[in-house]
């Protein structure tokens, strides 16, 4: 928050800046929808299998309760989404050694490939992301 909004409210700069790093994001989100598509998949698909190959400490795997927390959505459209997924051939469960109860989920070689493919093309996207946040960072510091 800038020394401004801490004494009076936002100032038209603050909002200007909130403004163009949520256009940032938006064009970001919408290119990464396109490129989705180009690699057969469908948006949710290509952030469902961004989160099991991204999953924390490297695992590249992970469950439905991890994936519904991470993408902020309800555990049946979760599993709704892996099992379409499944289907699809783009990912593959395998039953916990620990817990029979939990099922953990990976790619497969087709789900990785697309995947990859989608993830390379937005190279450029990812970085130009990047700059805004460092500029929204820069415009808005912590007070």
């Amino acid at each position: 928050m800038t020394a401004e909004a801490r004494s009076g409210g936002p100032t038209v700069g603050d909002v200007v800046a909130v403004a163009e790093f949520r256009a940032a994001l938006r064009r970001f989100l919408r290119q990464s929808e396109r490129v989705a598509r180009h690699s057969g998949l469908t948006p949710q698909r290509y952030t469902l299998l961004l989160m099991i190959k991204g999953a924390p400490n490297g695992r590249e795997e992970s469950t439905v309760t991890e994936l519904a927390e991470r993408l902020q959505l309800a555990q049946s459209t979760v599993t709704e989404l892996v099992s379409r997924a499944e289907e699809a051939g783009l990912v593959e469960r395998e039953q916990s050694q620990k817990d029979a109860r939990v099922a953990h989920l990976r790619l497969t070689e087709e789900g990785e490939r697309r995947l990859m493919q989608s993830f390379t093309e937005l190279a450029k996207e990812r970085d130009q992301v990047r700059d805004a946040f460092a500029h929204f960072n820069d415009l808005l510091p912590e007070g």
